[in-house]
């Protein structure tokens, strides 16, 4: 039996995004969702829970409007939440997320094993996780997406540039998992009823002595985009003729 800690981040859906005239993001009618990456960790924290036994406790930083997120990640399947919450909260950078993380991890939740997803669906930076585990000093397997428990010991398949690695470690550990290692429940009616009584342990600000400043600073969001040409060329010689002639005029073949 394990106990498991899963983390997560409630970001803002995609889907709600709108570009102003100059390219700037417009936020005021966004709506907020459980980060996609995270969603994985929070399936495989409980699908090890299920085959092997234990708790699995999900774990989050945000401002109190991010209530909502803790009880969408209790219907998932997770035994109980804690809620780490200050209205001072918005948009934390990595360094801040996992500093806060392992103040309260280390202090007051017993685990054997941290899972988070790979990234956060809005920054992507890919650090909460090994700062969290450095900050614990516990090891960090990173883009897993596959996982065994044996005894004591995790044995992870990791994702590399050339190729698959498998490697092991020690409990206490912490893994980041891909998008590829499952694919999350989608939770019924009473998998939403059930979270609604389900413990809860929220923390305020006031009770967290590490130190959390701000290392970056966010000046200024826009969206991404790409012009096009909409420039047509023929299959035959001279449409591949004039296709090697526009992109050397471009500067992409030289």
């Amino acid at each position: 039996m394990f106990d498991i800690i899963t983390c997560f981040k409630w970001v803002i859906d995609e889907a709600y995004l709108r570009t102003g005239p100059a390219g700037e993001l417009d936020l005021r009618q966004v709506n907020y969702k459980i980060s996609a990456y995270d969603r994985n960790a929070l399936e495989e924290a409980v699908r090890i829970r299920e085959k092997q036994g234990g708790s699995v406790v999900a774990v989050t930083v945000g401002t109190p409007e991010a209530a909502k997120g803790m009880k969408d990640a209790l219907s998932r399947g997770p035994d109980r939440g804690v809620f780490i919450s200050d209205a001072s909260f918005h948009e934390l950078e990595p360094a801040q997320t996992a500093s806060i993380l392992a103040h309260v991890i280390g202090a007051k939740i017993k685990y054997d094993l941290i899972i988070c997803g790979e990234g956060s669906g809005d920054l992507y930076a890919q650090q909460v996780g090994p700062r969290l585990a450095e900050s614990l000093g516990i090891p960090c397997i990173s883009f897993v997406q596959r996982l065994t428990l044996e005894g004591r010991r995790i044995i992870a398949e990791r994702k590399v540039e050339e190729g698959l690695e498998v490697t092991a470690a020690s409990l206490p550990a912490l893994v980041t998992v891909l998008p590829d290692i499952n694919i999350p429940r989608i939770p019924g009616v009473k998998d939403t009823l059930m979270a609604a009584k389900k413990q809860i342990l929220t923390i305020g600000k006031q009770e967290i002595a590490a130190p959390y400043a701000q290392l970056l600073q966010t000046t200024g969001l826009r969206a991404a985009g790409m012009e096009r040409n909409c420039v047509k060329f023929g299959a035959d010689a001279a449409g591949v003729e004039g296709f090697v002639a526009a992109l050397i005029k471009e500067g992409v073949l030289r």
